[in-house]
């Protein structure tokens, strides 16, 4: 028997507020066609003036415990992947703990852009086998509307806000067939930055500043670095890729998506897609999808699922875990 992290529990949360192609088209000059054909998205979520990062973390978190059954009181790790946090500091991830009622927990907060996640899983699974802790809350949230230049069409219909969680829990678990985390991979190559960022900071400009892209170079990175972690991942678990039940993919564009399918072989169909629904909400998206399948009984306790994102920097990851 070894201790590994389990998955107890799933939550997410959307904004209110859903925003249609056609309401962007009215803003900006794109059209429903357009944004469909090279993105898949129909649909995001902004955030109300009330709203923050850690608000849309706090309402993702008590789902996720809810669905654990666990009390927030028996969490002792809270570990947020968010690349827009309420403030420079303190963390966000102290918010939630307060939010949530926590009089005292580590909680700091991951960033790592779109792999957020994932590298905030691997951190928490880490501290837990390491036997530090026994709880964590992992969570990606993003309010990443209030970075995006309305006026740039290329990059406006492409996120959105929301924020998901997990709940794990270190437990004894049988090596060759137990549930949780099985395996996980990390990476970044810092001589992208320019291909994706924000062109502000604290320590440069004095402002926040606001997303950049260059797409086409971005997707040519994501189908080459997503197929070759998730390959590497599924080697360092002693398992390969029809053995998976689902991927649970970065929710960044349905066409990157199609293309890593493709690139590994894997059916279109054991591919979990909600990026039409809510666009790329960066870090959250992982923890989304996951908590929608999961909610909708296409994943089941048992199943052999792959997550996978990247993001920004470049950083990229996945993780194998047996739900």
């Amino acid at each position: 028997m070894t201790i590994r992290s389990v998955i107890m529990g799933t939550g997410s949360f959307l904004p209110e507020r859903r925003v249609s192609n056609a309401e962007l088209a009215e803003r900006v000059e794109t059209s429903d066609e357009w944004i469909v054909e090279r993105t898949g998205i129909r649909f995001r979520h902004i955030a109300g003036d009330d709203e923050t990062t850690s608000t849309l973390a706090t309402a993702a978190a008590r789902a996720a415990l809810e669905s654990a059954g666990i009390a927030a009181t028996d969490i002792d790790l809270i570990v947020l992947a968010t690349a827009t946090p309420d403030q420079t500091f303190p963390a966000s991830a102290t918010r939630v703990q307060t939010a949530l009622g926590i009089n005292d927990c580590v909680a700091f907060d991951v960033a790592a852009v779109c792999s957020g996640f994932l590298y905030a899983v691997q951190v928490a699974d880490s501290m837990i086998r390491a036997g530090a802790h026994r709880r964590a809350l992992v969570i990606g949230a993003e309010t990443f509307s209030r970075i995006l230049d309305w006026e740039d069409r290329a990059t406006c219909v492409l996120f959105g806000d929301g924020a998901g969680a997990i709940v794990l829990e270190g437990q004894e678990s049988d090596a060759a067939t137990g549930r949780g985390i099985l395996a996980t991979r990390l990476h970044a190559d810092g001589r992208h930055n320019d291909l994706l960022y924000v062109d502000g900071g604290p320590s440069t400009t004095g402002t926040v500043g606001k997303l950049r892209m260059k797409g086409r170079e971005v997707f040519r990175h994501a189908v080459v670095n997503l197929a070759a972690v998730m390959e590497e991942t599924l080697g360092a678990a002693g398992l390969s890729s029809d053995q998976v039940d689902w991927v649970v993919p970065h929710q960044a564009n349905a066409r990157i998506l199609d293309a890593t399918a493709r690139k590994l072989g894997l059916a279109p169909g054991k591919v979990i897609v909600t990026v039409d629904q809510h666009a790329n909400t960066s870090a959250a998206s992982v923890p989304l999808a996951l908590d929608t399948a999961v909610r909708d009984g296409r994943i089941k306790r048992g199943d052999l699922l792959v997550l996978e994102a990247m993001g920004g920097g470049f950083t990229w990851g996945a993780a194998v875990v047996r739900f």
